[in-house]
């Protein structure tokens, strides 16, 4: 027999779906991209042998997990925070590898419109879903 999550356990008929986050939604996004970046400038300071295998090998696998552990974290404000630490990280690793200057600031670009943008839309989205609650109100024998 499968497991049930928490959510399957508590799900009665008539319950309205939680809405999910845009703004967690987008932040993950550009820091999943990042996780596969940090892998392939590893693998690229690797075969230009820009410092010792084993550290290069370590921080990129240290920046890739940790990228994919903010994910995570995105639901509180600590996420966030570090999601700005890992775009000055980044842009750190531009001393090992050149091109990392351009990319780590086109991602940081992403990271801020992705808060910025999804910010917006989850506002939006409560406006919308209040006005929705207003109306069902007002008209309770109407289906929407």
């Amino acid at each position: 027999m499968a497991k049930l999550t928490k959510a399957q356990r508590e799900w009665r008929p008539g319950m309205k779906k939680k809405p999910r986050s845009t703004k967690v939604m987008f932040a993950s996004t550009v820091l999943t991209c990042e996780a596969f970046l940090a892998i392939f400038v590893t693998l690229a300071a690797f075969g230009l042998k820009r410092a010792e295998p084993a550290v290069v090998l370590s921080l990129g696998a240290a920046m890739a997990v940790l990228c994919i552990v903010t994910c995570a974290l995105l639901r509180k404000p600590a996420g966030y925070l570090i999601g700005w630490i890992l775009q000055v990280l980044f842009f750190l690793t531009g001393f090992i590898l050149v091109d990392m200057f351009y990319l780590s600031v086109f991602f940081g670009l992403c990271w801020w419109y992705a808060l910025k943008k999804g910010g917006e839309m989850d506002v939006e989205d409560k406006r919308r879903a209040a006005a929705q609650a207003e109306w069902d109100r007002a008209h309770p024998n109407v289906e929407s």
